[in-house]
């Protein structure tokens, strides 16, 4: 099953970086057109640091170390004299002599961002650590202290106490081009101060659980232990911060992941100044636009964020937003897709008020939002009244059966919730579009469901072989389907 991994989790080996792209060169290019790195790597590497962890273990038993051959005592039957021996010497009220436990430690990399002392990298490096060892170019140890972590952007601060310590430059992540070359420097497996390059693959990746962050996706071999570590750019300047890679074996396979620096930037200042980072929330849960709904809309080709739930008491609410509403622009920002609305949003002003272009109805409008700051959860739930009549539509391959209080119960469902309940789906429209039994219908090409009847009146008014957006709640959420009309 392939995985997306923290790196510093990943268990395996790791490929090889980057052999073909400096042995496989096109026909009338020279080695000579390669980038040459040395100096850039000289340059920086002194502000590059390994960083080791100490995690304490839970109070228990201690352990023996491992040791190739040994046997471990609970796998031995009770009696046995090995097992005796342990149990009265390793118990937790066996004699105060018995070995100390063994605490877990991790490695990981950063990058020092300022002469005092300050150090980025992942979150996840130095999560739950009771002791943070940073290691220099030059061979110091230094003890640091967690100034501020943010779990959302897996990012930390770090402080170590210095003076005229080496730094890092930063860059513009929004200037670079996919195809440019870049190069990471590391600990990938331990090896420490190990370097790669590759190329940019791609920009402004949206991750499953993380799309706030717009990350940067290259080919640069990275691996467990380059967690936190600086990815430059050929002016030797830091444009990302490698996070990820996508894997099925735990190491390196072609695709890594970096959190912009511009970004990181504005949560370590965050994080510096207050100790906690602040990002600005709409209140809306969105889903993509495919091709059969922006038919159902009315749009030339599928573009934008589709408003599949707007949330009670949100910004969007107070704005007007409305399920079905398609964003095309957010404060001056072309909305492309789904996934390129969170990163937008998250990265403007708390407080401030942007103007957001909606398709609706197939005309363009433009609503003024004041963002609030983004809750630590967000309830999704909708609203409406209860229906009574059943109904069964055989051209669409669908029954529906009222929402009475009883199946809003089973469905888990708040009692004000509004729509049909989908009994069952034979074929037809209905499984071309998605639709699954258990769905609740809420709206209808914009419009409330308000019992079957009005339903039947609604489909009946539609121009046969046009697909209508339905608005299905399904498991705690609710998301566009595009019914076709026989």
């Amino acid at each position: 099953m392939t995985l997306l991994r923290s790196i510093s989790r990943g268990t395996r080996r790791g490929a090889m970086a980057l052999m073909a792209a400096t042995m496989l060169v096109a026909p009338g290019v020279g080695a000579q057109n390669l980038p040459d790195f040395t100096d850039m790597v000289r340059e920086n590497s002194p502000a590059v640091v390994n960083i080791s962890t100490t995690q304490a273990q839970p109070e228990g038993r201690a352990r023996m170390p491992d040791v190739p051959g040994m046997p471990d005592p609970e796998d031995l039957p009770e009696g046995h004299p090995f097992r005796d021996f342990m149990d009265r010497f390793m118990d937790d009220e066996g004699p105060e002599q018995a070995p100390p436990r063994r605490d877990a430690r991790s490695l990981g990399s950063g990058f020092i961002i300022s002469e005092d002392g300050y150090i980025l990298t992942n979150n996840h490096v130095v999560e739950d650590a009771s002791e943070i060892i940073v290691r220099l170019n030059d061979r110091r140890q230094m003890t640091a202290e967690l100034v501020g972590a943010d779990d959302r952007a897996d990012l930390a601060l770090l402080k170590v106490d210095g003076e005229d310590m080496p730094t890092v430059e930063t860059g513009q992540s929004s200037e670079v081009e996919v195809g440019e070359w870049v190069l990471a420097i590391g600990a990938p497996f331990g090896f420490e101060y190990s370097v790669t390059a590759g190329i940019i693959s791609a920009k402004q990746r949206s991750l499953p659980m993380e799309n706030y962050i717009p990350f940067l996706q290259t080919d640069v071999a990275i691996n467990p232990g380059n967690s936190g570590g600086p990815l430059f750019n050929l002016d030797g300047e830091v444009i990302g911060v490698n996070s990820h890679i996508y894997s099925r074996s735990g190491g390196f396979q072609g695709i890594s992941f970096a959190i912009p620096i511009e970004l990181a930037m504005d949560v370590a200042d965050q994080l510096r100044d207050g100790g906690e980072v602040s990002r600005a929330w709409l209140g809306v849960v969105i889903q993509d636009v495919t091709r059969d709904l922006a038919e159902s809309f009315g749009m030339d080709r599928p573009e934008g964020a589709l408003i599949a739930q707007v949330l009670p008491d949100s910004p969007a609410a107070a704005a007007g937003i409305e399920p079905g509403d398609v964003v095309l622009e957010f404060d001056g920002n072309d909305v492309a897709t789904s996934g390129a609305l969170p990163p937008i949003v998250g990265q403007a002003t708390v407080g401030s008020t942007v103007p957001v272009v909606v398709m609706r109805d197939g005309e363009r409008q433009t609503l003024e939002v004041t963002l609030a700051e983004l809750p630590d959860d967000a309830g999704q739930r909708g609203g409406g009244s209860p229906q009574t009549e059943p109904g069964a539509f055989e051209e669409l391959g669908l029954m529906l059966q009222p929402l009475t209080a009883e199946r809003r119960d089973a469905l888990g469902l708040e009692p004000d919730v509004d729509g049909l309940v989908v009994a069952g789906v034979d074929g037809g429209p209905a499984a071309e579009a998605g639709i699954e039994p258990g769905d609740v219908i809420a709206r209808v090409n914009r419009s409330p469901v308000e019992g079957v009847e009005a339903f039947r009146e609604i489909i009946a008014g539609m121009e046969s072989g046009r697909r209508v957006p339905l608005l299905v709640l399904r498991d705690g959420s609710q998301r566009f389907l595009a019914l076709r009309i026989p």
